[in-house]
C-alpha cells in the first residue's frame, strides 16, 4: 500500500500545481502492486515498477470490468434467467427495463450498480456527456407520468426506476462521489470522503487558501484561485483513476479525502463570485 506520509506530500497543494507530480505518484503506485484478480478470472497478473505509464491505456480493459455493473470480485458469476411478470416470456439482459415481448416494465433489479443501470464503463473517468444522454433517455421512458393510465404495479415500478436512475445520475456525475460509489463497490468503507489523519501542514495551507478566498475584493481574485483549485482537482483526477486501475484501494481512498477538500473550496469559490453579481 501506498504509504500515507507519501501521499499526503505528493498531494500537497504545491506539488499538485506541477504535472511532475502526477508521474511521480503513478510511479509509487507502479512499484507496489500486485493485482488479484477473482480465482475463476484471469491468472494473477503482477504489474513491475518499471512499467511504462504511457502502456496505462492499453492496459484499462485488462483491469475494469467490460460489463457495466459486474465487478472483479462477481463478474464469473452464472447468470440467472428471468421471465416476465406479465406475458412470462424469457427477459432479454440486454433490455433490463422492459420486456422485449410485451414491452411491459419490470420490477427494478435493486442490487444493480449503478454504472449498469447508466450503461456506463465501470471506469472513473466515465464519459459524463454520455452519461447525461442516458439519463435523459431513460428519465423519458420511466417516468411516473408515462404510466399514470397503467396498472398500479407497473405505477409502482415506474417510480421506484425513476427514483434509482436519479441517484445513479446523481452518485456517478460527479468525480468524488463517483469514486467514493467505486471504493463502497469494493468493500471500502469511506467517511463521506474525509481524512481525520490529514497531515497539519496540509490542513494550513487550505486555511490559508479558504482565508484568500474570503478576502478577495474582485472577481479576478476569486477566479484565480478557481482556476488554481480546478488544476489540482485535474490531476488529482488522473491520479485516482491510475490508483483505481492498479487496485491500489487504499490509495485512491486518500486521494479523494484530498479531492473533497479542494472541491468545497471551489463551491466556495462560486458563492463568493455571485456576490459580486
Amino acid at each position: 500500500m501506498l504509504p500515507l506520509n507519501t501521499l499526503r506530500v505528493l498531494c500537497s497543494p504545491r506539488a499538485l500545481l506541477h504535472r511532475s507530480w502526477l508521474t511521480t505518484t503513478r510511479q509509487c503506485v507502479y512499484k507496489t502492486v500486485t493485482r488479484r484478480t477473482s480465482t475463476c478470472g484471469p491468472k494473477e497478473d503482477t504489474w513491475h515498477g518499471n512499467k511504462d505509464p504511457k502502456a496505462l491505456g492499453k492496459e484499462r480493459r485488462r483491469i475494469y470490468s467490460p460489463n457495466p455493473g459486474s465487478s472483479n470480485r462477481s463478474y464469473c458469476a452464472g447468470q440467472v434467467q428471468l421471465n416476465c411478470w406479465s406475458c412470462k416470456q424469457p427477459l432479454d439482459a440486454t433490455s433490463p427495463f422492459f420486456c422485449t415481448s410485451c414491452n411491459v416494465i419490470q420490477s427494478p433489479e435493486e442490487d444493480a450498480s449503478y454504472f449498469k443501470i447508466m450503461d456506463c464503463d465501470v471506469t472513473f473517468t466515465l464519459d459524463t456527456h454520455k452519461l447525461q444522454k442516458r439519463y435523459l433517455q431513460l428519465q423519458r421512458s420511466l417516468h411516473p407520468d408515462n404510466f399514470s393510465q397503467k396498472s398500479g404495479k407497473e405505477q409502482q415500478y415506474s417510480e421506484s426506476h425513476s427514483a434509482l436512475v436519479n441517484k445513479a445520475y446523481r452518485t456517478l456525475l460527479k468525480p468524488l462521489s463517483r469514486g467514493l460509489y467505486m471504493l463502497e463497490l469494493e468493500g471500502v468503507r469511506t467517511d463521506e470522503g474525509t481524512d481525520s489523519g490529514a497531515d497539519s501542514g496540509f490542513l494550513m495551507e487550505l486555511m490559508e487558501i479558504n482565508e484568500a478566498v474570503d478576502e478577495a475584493r474582485t472577481p479576478e481574485d476569486a477566479n484565480k484561485i478557481g482556476r488554481d483549485m480546478k488544476g489540482k482537482l485535474a490531476v488529482l483526477t488522473e491520479a485516482i483513476d491510475a490508483a483505481l486501475l492498479e487496485g491500489e484501494l487504499q490509495a485512491a481512498k486518500a486521494l479523494l479525502a484530498q479531492m473533497k477538500y479542494y472541491a468545497n473550496i471551489e463551491e466556495k469559490v462560486k458563492e463568493k463570485l455571485s456576490e459580486f453579481m
